[in-house]
């Protein structure tokens, strides 16, 4: 018998996902449990195994191809029980036959008076439920025991008044919807007619997919039992109708045909790069973003680095920068705990957090991630070296779970291992701030003498000079994208001052643990 493979709600939001391998061909024989596909959630991938054992016989995605909830992905023939001891469907039939007690005479007449009285109730409507229902009946009669019968009698009358009752709900339904729903798009071609025949779906269910074109086999049941209801199919018709909508809104956007220019190649739109498009048009429509632009000397600091790299490569960790700006970043938001928050538009309320948890973005080969270092302000700078060297390379080996990525209250991006003096971040949504660094240079920098230094060049009156100098710097760009309607410009301006001054200063660092 013919078995289809769809795919299940993922959960968390997710309604879609993109096939990123197709791991086997059709006439291909499969065990329950073998992985069968390869398919990628917005930034997670993960392997959908074969959920019955015997051969593929159709594939309904390839690779590159984008999958909602309930699309059938593969359809497989189950393999067939033989040479193991057991009889077959027709055997037990016959062996059966002289043997039928009159329990099991009792159950078909029950089931005749059952069939007989829903004919009454439903009308021609109910022939085709009728006839499936028999059909089940007799097939789980042929495969079952003696022992199976006799407790199958004993509920019998039971299921049937439920799916009597769930007739009625849906007859009610049909007559609260009418019959003025839009003409839906017609739905692939699914199995044959036996397979059809066989799908438990209430009479008024079949007439609405009969009447707006939905296959039953493509209509992903809301029962336990995979009972369709006409609910089900009018989801499937709505979602029919968006896909139309959106079809239509990307025609009337009217895109030249570019090819008459020149040459032009089409490339996916993947799964990461999709979500990240999503989320960001949705952070640059909903934030007013402003920034602010800032730098702090980092010379004395850089030198500390250098000097103890080897030891925390020796701990399994790389000591970059990042590590520095992620500590003096989580004093600074102590001080200034507005940007440590979200903003909750339709209560009007702000959500200042009481915790830290640091969103890094990772430039991988699949696109931008940005996992999450979760604590920071309880983890010192050895521990947030070894931090960012796990998650980093987990993010490039595509290994990140999706809750690896989620729950940031705060977000820094350093570009400057690529080069350039500043850029203008986009805020990670719902978070109201972002900190973002570009590539160190030196400098020279004119330095105003300290009181000390004012009194030396005042007791040697020979010296014209005024006592400025000019020496090179290591000077770090830094800009801060924050959301103007929780934060003020003064708040952003003294944030980041805060975070230059810690930056320059070792001693002060050192303060922040």
């Amino acid at each position: 018998m013919s078995k289809k493979l769809t795919l299940q709600d993922p959960g968390e939001g997710i309604h879609e996902v993109e096939i990123r391998q197709v791991l086997v061909s059709k006439g291909d024989e499969v065990n329950e449990g073998d992985p069968v596909l390869t398919v990628e959630s917005d930034k997670a991938a993960i392997d959908i195994p074969a959920p019955y054992s015997g051969t593929v016989s159709d594939i309904a995605v390839s690779e590159g191809d984008t999958a909602q909830v309930g699309d059938v992905l593969m359809r497989f023939d189950e393999a067939e029980q033989d040479g193991s001891g057991e009889s077959s469907p027709e055997e037990d039939e016959e062996s059966s036959g002289s043997e039928k007690s009159a329990q099991d005479t009792a159950e078909e007449d029950t089931a005749e008076e059952d069939t007989a009285e829903a004919d009454r109730e439903d009308g021609p409507d109910a022939d085709d439920e009728a006839d499936a229902q028999t059909a089940q009946t007799k097939k789980d009669e042929r495969g079952a025991s003696a022992q199976d019968k006799e407790r199958e009698a004993s509920s019998a009358t039971q299921e049937k008044g439920e799916a009597q009752s769930d007739e009625k709900d849906d007859a009610q339904a049909q007559a609260k919807h009418g019959d003025d729903e839009p003409e839906a798009a017609r739905r692939r071609a699914g199995d044959d007619a036996a397979e059809k025949e066989q799908i438990l779906a209430s009479p008024v269910a079949r007439k609405a997919a009969q009447e707006h074109g939905v296959a039953l086999e493509d209509v992903e049941p809301s029962r336990p039992d995979g009972r369709v209801l006409l609910e089900d199919v009018e989801a499937v018709v709505q979602q029919d109708n968006q896909d139309r909508e959106t079809a239509q809104s990307d025609a009337r956007a009217g895109l030249p045909d570019f090819s008459k220019w020149g040459d032009v190649e089409r490339e996916k739109l993947r799964s990461i790069r999709r979500a990240t498009a999503r989320r960001m048009a949705q952070s640059w429509a909903e934030i007013p973003h402003v920034t602010h632009q800032d730098e702090a000397d980092i010379t004395e600091l850089e030198r500390f680095r250098q000097r103890h790299a080897h030891e925390v490569d020796q701990r399994g960790g790389k000591l970059t920068l990042t590590a520095f700006v992620i500590k003096a970043a989580v004093a600074a938001l102590k001080e200034y705990p507005r940007l440590n928050a979200s903003l909750d538009a339709q209560a009007e309320e702000i959500i200042v957090k009481h915790y830290h948890h640091f969103g890094v973005a990772v430039d991988t080969p699949q696109g931008l991630l940005v996992p999450v270092i979760r604590d920071v302000d309880r983890k010192s700078i050895l521990d947030l070296a070894v931090a960012l060297t796990e998650v980093a390379e987990q993010a490039r080996e595509g290994a990140l779970s999706r809750e690896a990525m989620q729950g940031a209250s705060f977000t820094i991006t350093n570009v400057g291992a690529l080069g350039g003096t500043g850029f203008t971040p986009i805020i990670n949504h719902p978070e109201v701030a972002i900190l973002g660094l570009a590539r160190a240079q030196w400098r020279p920098v004119i330095q105003a003498p300290t009181g000390e230094d004012e009194g030396k060049a005042g007791d040697r009156r020979e010296e014209e000079s005024s006592g400025d100098r000019v020496s090179a710097r290591l000077m770090l760009p830094m800009v801060l994208a924050f959301d103007h309607r929780v934060i003020d410009g003064a708040t952003a301006a003294r944030f980041m001052r805060h975070l230059a001054d810690t930056l320059t200063d070792l001693e002060s660092f050192a303060l922040v643990g």
